[in-house]
C-alpha cells in the first residue's frame, strides 16, 4: 500500500458486548476499506485510548483489552459504539471522550436496538454525531465518511503549523543574534581611525623636527651671530 493510500484510510473503533455485532460493524467498515479494532466494552475503549479507567473489568481480569494489540499508539478517526452495555454505557463512554481535551474532537456515533427518542437527543446534545438503530447497515457507515475526513484535515494542519511556529522562533533567534555583529565592526573601524590619528600625529611631529633641524634654519642663525 503506498504512503498516500496510508494517510487515507480511516482508524474505526468499535465498541460492543455482542460479538455478533462487533463482527457486523467490523466487515461493514473494511468493505469502506477501513481499519477496524474492537473491543468489548467502554473500559477497554477508554484503555485503548489511552485513559486511565478506575474501574476495570472484574470478571476477566486477564483478558487482553483490545484486538489486534493492547495500548496502540494510532490515530483513531471515529468511534462507534453500543449504547447498552453492562458496567460502562455507550452515553457514559461518549461523556468521558467529550470531557478529555486530546479526544473531545474524535467523532463518536451511537447505535442502539431500541429506539427511544429520549436517549437519541441526550447522546445528541452531549456530542454525538450520529445515532444508528440496529443493525447498521452500509448506508450508514458511509454517512459517516464526512466526520472522519474532518479529523484528517485537523491532522493535516496541525503540522505546517508546528512548522511556522519553529520557523518564527528560529527567525527570533537570529535576531537577537545579528545586532552584535555591527557591533564588532564598529569597533574595527573606531579602532583603526585611533590607529590613524596617531599616524599623523607622528607624522606631524617628526615634519616639525626636520623642519627645526633644516640647512636653511641653521645658516639664517649663524647669519644673525655674524651681524652681532
Amino acid at each position: 500500500m503506498g504512503m498516500a493510500a496510508a494517510d487515507l484510510q480511516f482508524h474505526v473503533l468499535a465498541v460492543d458486548d455482542s460479538l455478533i455485532d462487533r463482527k457486523l460493524i467490523e466487515r461493514l467498515f473494511k468493505i469502506s476499506s477501513c481499519q477496524v479494532t474492537t473491543v468489548d466494552s467502554g473500559s477497554k475503549a477508554l484503555e485503548f485510548l489511552g485513559l486511565q479507567e478506575e474501574h476495570d473489568d472484574q470478571n476477566n481480569p486477564n483478558q487482553p483489552c483490545v484486538s489486534p494489540s493492547n495500548q496502540q499508539e494510532v490515530e483513531v478517526n471515529l468511534i462507534i459504539t453500543d449504547y447498552c452495555m453492562p458496567g460502562m454505557t455507550g452515553y457514559d463512554l461518549l461523556k468521558k471522550i467529550k470531557e478529555s481535551s486530546s479526544l473531545r474532537n474524535i467523532p463518536v456515533v451511537i447505535m442502539s436496538s431500541e429506539n427511544v427518542p429520549s436517549r437519541i437527543s441526550r447522546c445528541l446534545e452531549e456530542g454525538a454525531e450520529e445515532f444508528f438503530l440496529k443493525p447498521v447497515r452500509l448506508s450508514d457507515v458511509n454517512k459517516l465518511k464526512p466526520h472522519m475526513m474532518k479529523t484528517k484535515c485537523k491532522s493535516q494542519l496541525q503540522e505546517p503549523e508546528k512548522l511556522v511556529t519553529e520557523e518564527k522562533q528560529e527567525s527570533i533567534e537570529i535576531a537577537h543574534v545579528v545586532p552584535s555583529q555591527p557591533q564588532k565592526e564598529s569597533d574595527t573601524t573606531q579602532q583603526q581611525q585611533q590607529q590613524q590619528l596617531q599616524a599623523n600625529s607622528n607624522n606631524n611631529k617628526r615634519k616639525a623636527m626636520e623642519e627645526n633641524l633644516s640647512p636653511d634654519r641653521t645658516r639664517s642663525r649663524f647669519s644673525s651671530l655674524t651681524t652681532v
